[in-house]
C-alpha cells in the first residue's frame, strides 16, 4: 500500500510518500515541502499548495492520504490557518478520488513510537529506523509527514488485527 502523509500549513506543507511491501517492510518513496511565500495573499498561497500537492499525487500515485489534525491550544488564528491548509489537502485528495484519514498529533506519536508524548526528535529517530534511512530531510514538515504516513499504516494493521479477532 502506498500512503501520502501530509503535515498541513499555509506557508509550508510537508508531504511524504511511503510504500509498504509484504506487510511489514516500509520504503520511503519521496518527501518534501511545498512552500508558498508569506507575503503572498492567502488565496494565492492556498492555490500554490493545492497545485503542488496535486502534482505529488499525480506523480507518486498514493492509494490513501493521511493528514495530521491541527493542535493549536487555544490559538484560534492558528487553527483557522491550519484548517485552510488541511482543506486544501482534503480537496486535492478528493479530486484524485483518494480516501483521507486524519490523525491527532498524539495519535501519530502513539502509533509511531508507542508513546503519545514523545518528543519530535524521538519520533524522527523511530521514523528513520522504520524506513531504514540514515537521514531524514532537514525540513521537519517533511519528516512529520512521513510520521503521519507510518501512523496510518500502523493504525491499519491494528484495525486488521481487531477485525480478525486477535
Amino acid at each position: 500500500m502506498r500512503v501520502l502523509g501530509v503535515d498541513p500549513g499555509t506557508l509550508n506543507m510537508g508531504y511524504g510518500v511511503i510504500e509498504e511491501k509484504g506487510g511489514s517492510s516500509l520504503m520511503m518513496i519521496t518527501c518534501g515541502v511545498i512552500s508558498a511565500p508569506q507575503k503572498m495573499p492567502i488565496e494565492e498561497r492556498l492555490c500554490v499548495l493545492h497545485e503542488g500537492l496535486t502534482k505529488v499525487i499525480s506523480e507518486y500515485r498514493p492509494e490513501v492520504v493521511a493528514l495530521e489534525e491541527p493542535f493549536v491550544a487555544g490559538n484560534a488564528r492558528s487553527a483557522l490557518a491550519i484548517g485552510r491548509a488541511q482543506a486544501v489537502a482534503i480537496l486535492a485528495a478528493a479530486q484524485a478520488r483518494l480516501p483521507v484519514f486524519r490523525y491527532m498529533p498524539t495519535q501519530v506519536k502513539q502509533l509511531v513510537t508507542s508513546y503519545g508524548r514523545s518528543s519530535k526528535d524521538q519520533v524522527q529517530q523511530v521514523v528513520k529506523l522504520q524506513l531504514g534511512v540514515t537521514d531524514l530531510p532537514e525540513a521537519s514538515d517533511a519528516a512529520d509527514a512521513l510520521a503521519v504516513a507510518i501512523c496510518h499504516l500502523n493504525q491499519k494493521h491494528l484495525d486488521d488485527i481487531l477485525k480478525r479477532g486477535y
